[in-house]
């Protein structure tokens, strides 16, 4: 009897020290300011939701051009929360640094900011090197005025251009671009390289295709226009608002013909944002700058992505199916081991968890006028 009141009270013990020492660590995050540049785009604000679950508290900068504040007002229905936003042009230093003047406590960055559309840069490269590259320039001078500890920079699999081989592994071959968007991808990641240290270190996430929605339909992908991105063009053509959508390539030598592209739910992509944090943090990383990619690891075909939608929305979508796009590449999807083994990275949904749940959030913007019927919002 005397030696089970001796157990039970060590594992009592063991029990209220294990919670002290969540508490400390949870009450040391909160403390830990981590600014999101781009936090009212897509990813960001996942990223922003994954942040403040997770303990920290981040601030945001977005210049509004291409997203919409309304979309922190989603944050807050989830998290209980507000987010400290400012409305602030990467490109304008001046303003950039100000933010960082008001805010001197910042010992993290997840950089976002940036133009995203393969095929509009292709049309207008020089607005995408202009705005990605000025926009990364200013952040990163701020980083090292302020001696910034931690920086995650949204990267994507068009670094690797069109590869010879897939699975991409983190060594993959860096091949030219395809585009100009991917250029400003792979001149992004030569000067991080180059401007991290011991002091400033550096994560580079390379993720393939985001797709989805938070499950709450508080927050989704808002594409502004006509979407170039596959899923929000399935959604938008199911519930009425693009009449006829088309499938670029239906001649490539794939399993039926269309793209190969690797879909990755973006509460997936937020996380790894915050493990990849916390692995800087946690002084993991062997090197200044280090890499990961960010996929299912799972190939899956435009038709294939069709399909699935088809089958858990229950709406037979109109499509047709139109030549190659400028910029496209045939396959890719990812080896995602090098995430799953180092930051602990395990992607949770599945394609039709995916396709779900980015329908929920296309019914919810139909809902609400203001976001759906927006006349400000004209490229992607």
């Amino acid at each position: 009897m005397f030696f089970e009141k001796v157990e039970h009270a060590f594992n009592l013990f063991c029990f209220h020290a294990s919670r002290i020492r969540v508490k400390y660590f949870l009450f040391l995050c909160r403390m830990m300011k981590i600014l999101v540049t781009g936090g009212c785009g897509y990813i960001g604000v996942h990223t922003i939701v994954d942040l403040m679950e997770s303990g920290y508290n981040p601030i945001c900068i977005d210049n509004n051009s291409r997203s919409s504040k309304r979309l922190l007002e989603g944050v807050k229905k989830i998290t209980g929360k507000d987010v400290k936003h400012y409305k602030v042009d990467l490109c304008n230093y001046d303003d950039t640094f100000a933010v960082f003047q008001e805010n001197p406590d910042i010992e993290g960055i997840i950089h976002f900011a940036a133009y995203k559309s393969v095929n509009e840069s292709v049309v207008h490269p020089l607005m995408y090197y202009e705005n990605n590259m000025f926009g990364l320039i200013n952040i990163l001078k701020c980083v090292k005025e302020f001696n910034i500890s931690y920086f995650i920079f949204s990267s994507s699999c068009t670094v690797y251009g069109s590869p010879d081989s897939i699975p991409v592994t983190e060594e993959s071959k860096i091949k030219p671009a395809e585009s100009t968007y991917g250029a400003t991808k792979q001149m992004g990641e030569q000067i991080i390289r180059e401007v991290s240290n011991s002091e400033n270190r550096s994560i580079l996430l390379r993720y393939f295709n985001p797709v989805g929605a938070h499950p709450s339909a508080a927050i989704g992908e808002l594409p502004l226009g006509k979407p170039e991105n596959l899923v929000p063009a399935i959604t938008q053509t199911a519930i009425g608002k693009i009449h006829q959508m088309f499938v670029y390539g239906s001649d490539y030598d794939t399993r039926d013909g269309s793209c190969v592209r690797d879909y990755v739910h973006v509460c997936d992509i937020a996380r790894a944002h915050t493990l990849a944090l916390q692995y800087l943090i946690d002084k993991k990383n062997t090197y200044p700058c280090e890499y990961f990619n960010l996929g299912t690891g799972e190939g899956v075909t435009v038709l294939e992505a069709i399909n699935s939608f088809e089958k858990v929305s229950k709406k037979k979508l109109n499509y047709k199916l139109g030549p190659r796009r400028a910029g496209d590449i045939v396959a890719i999807y990812a080896n995602n081991e090098k995430a799953k083994k180092l930051l602990g990275w395990d992607p949770k949904f599945t394609l039709d968890e995916m396709m779900s749940t980015a329908w929920e959030w296309e019914l919810h913007l139909k809902e609400d006028a203001s976001l759906y019927n927006n006349p400000n919002f004209q490229l992607n």
